[in-house]
């Protein structure tokens, strides 16, 4: 499956890639290793994805603790993966067959966190004839990267209806460029989630084919990773991090404005739009199916089998650790209003406390 370019010439855009990460890990490295704020800090990578909800969430209560987890925007979910696998993030949130693939590699990571599900979204080109699954055949659908859920439940989408693999054809869009490839008429659609979805339905340059999870119930978009030697040297570091990404994201949901005012600097993007996501149809966002389920990784990395983008068995229990997300759970029994308060510091924004229980 090949990267879609857009719309540099290839040399070109390789050599800027290279060199622009290149000084994305010099930076970090230097900011890692030159850190004198005296707070402990904890790096986590993400992209501007609804299912990523909690990162920005988490960055922005915790910039004045003495434990900072710190949200590290990236472009590609390839470029994040490299950059776990390097160290120079401890943890990410990561589209789900790639944190397969880099524990296949040997790369030291466990799964402590699903983000939130059904935010995932099949968008067709507005104007175009596309209604049926046979429709799909002989156009060009972008999705995130080959390890993703979204390229299997398209392969899994074409194999339910007798679609042959060669049929559509299957490109490499990093998701802040799909709305733009979709309006050039680069490709036909893409399989992402949202808000990219939603931006392209408000302008009109898009229109709704499938949800995920019409394909693939309980479907998992990205999950929360960390590196093995954070939990086993700062196992309370990782239970924070993941009771606050769990709370972020159950708060959210009933505070959207306000969820999207803080995180819409993080993303780059309107908060409009953003706004638009949540209530196109309201309610559709899962945020409390956050604990990592052994069977359910085991049946992604099944599809990923069929698909060979895994070479033999390895065992998918053994990257799961759940026991944070289970104490995680054990926090928000109850309404999360009820569990966390809201403080307001000097006007530069809002606190979540656990409540004592």
């Amino acid at each position: 499956m090949k990267r879609l370019s857009i719309p540099k010439s290839s040399g070109v855009r390789i050599c800027l890639a290279a060199g622009g990460w290149l000084l994305v890990i010099t930076a970090l490295h230097l900011y890692l290793n030159g850190n004198k704020r005296g707070v402990n800090l904890v790096r986590m990578g993400y992209m501007p994805v609804v299912t990523n909800l909690a990162a920005p969430l988490v960055d922005y209560v915790t910039k004045s603790d003495n434990l900072h987890f710190e949200a590290v925007k990236f472009s590609s979910f390839s470029d994040m993966g490299e950059a776990f696998r390097s160290g120079a993030i401890q943890a990410a949130f990561i589209i789900a067959p790639l944190a397969i693939r880099l524990f296949e590699q040997g790369v030291p990571l466990k799964i402590v966190y699903i983000g939130n599900r059904n935010e995932s979204t099949l968008i067709v080109k507005a104007g175009l004839h596309i209604e049926s699954p046979e429709d799909l055949a002989g156009k060009t659908i972008a999705v995130p990267i080959r390890y993703s859920g979204h390229f299997l439940a398209l392969s899994r989408y074409m194999r339910e209806h007798d679609l042959d693999k060669s049929s559509v054809n299957i490109v490499e869009v990093p998701p802040p460029e799909m709305t733009a490839a979709l309006a050039s008429s680069q490709i036909d659609g893409f399989f992402v989630g949202e808000p990219f979805g939603g931006q392209a339905i408000a302008a009109g340059i898009g229109k709704r084919f499938l949800y995920a999870e019409s394909i693939w119930p309980k479907f998992i978009c990205n999950v929360l990773i960390v590196r093995t030697e954070l939990i086993c040297s700062h196992p309370q570091w990782v239970r924070q991090l993941v009771v606050a990404a769990a709370g972020s994201g159950l708060w959210a949901r009933t505070h959207v404005a306000e969820a999207v005012r803080i995180v819409s600097p993080y993303w780059g993007m309107d908060p409009h739009l953003m706004e638009y996501d949540f209530s196109h149809p309201p309610g559709r966002f899962r945020f409390d199916l956050y604990v990592p389920v052994a069977g359910e990784l085991s049946e992604m990395a099944g599809e990923m089998r069929k698909d060979d983008l895994l070479q033999g068995n390895i065992n998918v229990g053994a990257m799961v650790e759940d026991q944070f997300a289970k104490a995680a759970r054990g926090y928000f029994a109850g309404p999360v209003d009820n569990l966390y308060s809201i403080k307001w510091r000097q006007g530069k924004g809002f606190r979540m406390q656990a409540a004592q229980r």
